[in-house]
């Protein structure tokens, strides 16, 4: 049957391409335009059919055309005013992606033909990926409702390029992660909450293609609601597959969205999309001397205009569909605060404010990562009890403090007793806070006591890009080493940071490979790496250190002293003592103690009903002496893995640079 456009028979209420009775009615939103087009394209790439969309009601351009379904190839194409200082970019020779497009045919690729000023255009149908209509396939399903105990973020690539368990069609993909081998290790490390790094189909940065390299994290976005062709080769339903069956497992999984910016980047970057469609409604600008130039709180040539209904409309479908149709949880918001600017960030933004009172979203788990690089973008704390929020302050300050910086003591103590400064009021708890070590940007934890400055020779910008300040330390070598003593040195500060941070109240948040002691050889911005600097080496794995991660998780769950979710307060309730801070001597910490800046051992006598548990840290490079509360203790956890800490006569010999849990014996 012959495509056909049904005359005035477009429907605006749903945006994208719906399947109906009839055929597949079209509908997209822009202020700007004068025309749009939808582009059909066969399985060939040619183009078959092109339709005006008829219907023009509240902004929404819509068509129905009968004679199309599901698998129908499409692009659209918009005509208007064309002045670039204005902010208007309207082209009908570029083909650009349905902002609502479920599957794309092919991933993107850069071309300088997609930015040609539209007077030297040409038709660019060729070098976009062409969206897939899809049906209703899946049953709606609503989040998992289990509050996390432990997130773990992941590169699907990156981790399952090199696992031996993965048959090697799947290597790189989503379908890889529903392994058997790979579930058993997320289970047996105690994870229940799987962070996925963006799968949103992505293009790589500007730079990038002349230096060889490509975007190995995906936070550079062009279609919100369409899975990476890379990671999903054979459509959406990769995703909710793996979704149910680790739902079955007991493990959420949850996206990492990036609802900030898109890979349009600046003004001369590539037109694929929103810029091409109504760049200043989805887009925020600013004038100067009578220009409008795109705002670049992002630091990545654009920024969303969150502020505005139809990206707000844009952003509450897109993760409205990855929760009913493809069985996410929740989400981590990638530079969250742009969510709430308008200009600057106020947390009761509307768009924050809709996320939070929509029926479906507000059962998800939410995950703010509070700041971008914009002024006045830092937003910690602020987010509400909505939210979970990922606190850089934890992971400097046990740095920090591990690093053996003075005047820590009480910085440590702050941290693994949940960062209740930050967030301890307005109904908040412990668990809104998101511990974390380490993550994508920035060193693995083996790297972090590996490598006094970073080394990002390979990302071809000089080594000029990444953070400068790491709190890392490298135990007396840069870099690899064949010395034992460093070698063994380096697996014990990772073994007590990972104590810390199991102990501590608040999610914890594992990095991919941390558990196994995995490198990125000091690259701590390996964004352009996908290859074996960013790829798991599974057959190099630690695997007394998965052995201790996966002990230390078991004990965690088992101590209900560690995990209450309320802030300590060190006041008695029914004769208890939630916590008490010891100093060595074991007696309580005073006020002079802890303003003591060389400070460097600290008890945490923690107490929840029957439960009872002691932890010691201790960061000097000799072992300490601990006298201990009355009554029997025996080990229940130890960070060093080749020392044993003798309990007598009401004292625990601490192993150095370790940390130590006891319990009652």
């Amino acid at each position: 049957m012959k495509p056909m456009l049904v005359p005035n028979g477009g429907s605006i209420t749903h945006l994208g391409a719906t399947v109906t009775e009839v055929g597949v009615n079209f509908a997209v939103y822009s202020e700007s335009a004068t025309n749009i087009w939808v582009s059909i394209f066969d399985e060939t790439d040619q183009e078959t059919d092109r339709f005006e969309l008829d219907v023009r009601q509240d902004n929404i351009f819509a068509g129905l055309v009968s004679g199309l379904g599901v698998g129908t190839r499409y692009g659209l194409r918009a005509d208007g005013p064309y002045d670039p200082d204005q902010g208007y970019f309207f082209d009908p020779m570029k083909l650009l992606v349905d902002p609502y497009a479920k599957r794309l045919d092919r991933v993107f690729v850069r071309s300088p033909r997609l930015r040609l000023d539209r007077s030297e255009a040409v038709d660019t149908a060729p070098l976009i990926p062409k969206a897939i209509v899809v049906g209703l396939g899946n049953e709606n399903i609503l989040p998992r409702k289990k509050a996390p105990g432990m997130f773990y973020e992941m590169n699907v690539r990156g981790y399952t390029m090199r696992h031996p368990g993965v048959q090697g069609p799947l290597r790189g993909t989503i379908a890889a992660l529903t392994t058997q081998r790979v579930i058993d290790h997320l289970k047996y490390i105690g994870v229940d909450t799987l962070q996925l790094m963006p799968t949103a189909a992505w293009i790589d940065e500007g730079h990038l293609p002349v230096l060889g390299l490509t975007n190995a994290w995906g936070y550079n976005p062009v279609a919100y609601s369409a899975v990476d062709p890379r990671l999903a080769p054979r459509g959406p339903q990769e995703l909710r597959n793996m979704t149910d069956l680790y739902r079955k497992n007991g493990i959420s999984v949850i996206l990492d969205v990036v609802y900030n910016h898109t890979g349009e980047s600046d003004a001369n970057g590539p037109m694929l999309s929103l810029m091409g469609l109504d760049a200043k409604t989805y887009y925020r600008f600013v004038e100067v001397d009578g220009k409008q130039h795109l705002v670049n709180d992002t630091g990545t040539g654009n920024t969303l205009r969150c502020d505005h209904p139809a990206t707000q409309r844009l952003v509450i479908d897109s993760l409205r569909y990855w929760v009913e149709e493809m069985g996410v949880s929740g989400f981590r918001f990638d530079l969250a605060t742009v969510l709430g600017r308008d200009p600057g960030f106020n947390p009761n933004a509307e768009m924050l404010q809709k996320i939070k009172a929509d029926p479906v979203l507000k059962q998800c788990i939410l995950v703010a990562e509070p700041w971008d690089p914009g002024p006045g973008g830092y937003g910690l704390g602020q987010f509400g009890k909505e939210f979970k929020e990922h606190n850089d302050t934890y992971r400097d300050e046990i740095r920090e403090f591990w690093r053996g910086e003075n005047g820590k003591i009480g910085a440590l103590a702050g941290k693994v007793a949940g960062s209740a400064e930050i967030f301890n009021f307005a109904g908040r708890k412990p668990s809104h806070g998101v511990n974390l070590l380490a993550v994508h940007d920035g060193f693995t934890l083996r790297d972090l006591v590996s490598y006094q400055d970073k080394h990002n020779d390979a990302n071809g910008e000089g080594n000029r890009d990444g953070h400068n300040h790491n709190a890392s330390w490298n135990c007396g070598v840069e870099g690899e080493t064949d010395d034992p003593g460093i070698i063994a040195a380096r697996k014990r500060d990772v073994r007590a940071m990972l104590a810390t941070l199991l102990l501590s109240r608040g999610v914890p948040l594992l990095q991919q490979g941390d558990e196994m002691y995995r490198t990125q050889h000091g690259n701590n911005n390996a964004y352009a790496q996908d290859n074996e600097i960013t790829w798991v080496d599974w057959e190099g794995a630690d695997g007394d250190l998965v052995d201790f991660v996966a002990a230390m998780s078991k004990f965690r769950k088992a101590h209900v002293a560690l995990t209450h979710d309320h802030f300590l307060s060190g006041q008695d309730k029914a004769g208890i003592r939630d916590v008490v801070w010891l100093h060595p001597d074991g007696r309580e910490m005073n006020e002079g103690d802890w303003n003591d800046s060389g400070a460097s051992v600290l008890g945490m006598h923690l107490r929840h009903k029957d439960d009872e548990v002691l932890v010691w840290f201790n960061r000097r490079v000799e072992p300490v002496v601990a006298r201990l509360p009355e009554g029997g203790w025996q080990v229940g956890i130890l960070s060093e893995a080749t020392a044993s800490v003798p309990v007598a006569d009401g004292t625990a010999t601490l192993s150095p640079r370790s940390v130590i849990a006891l319990v009652r014996a």
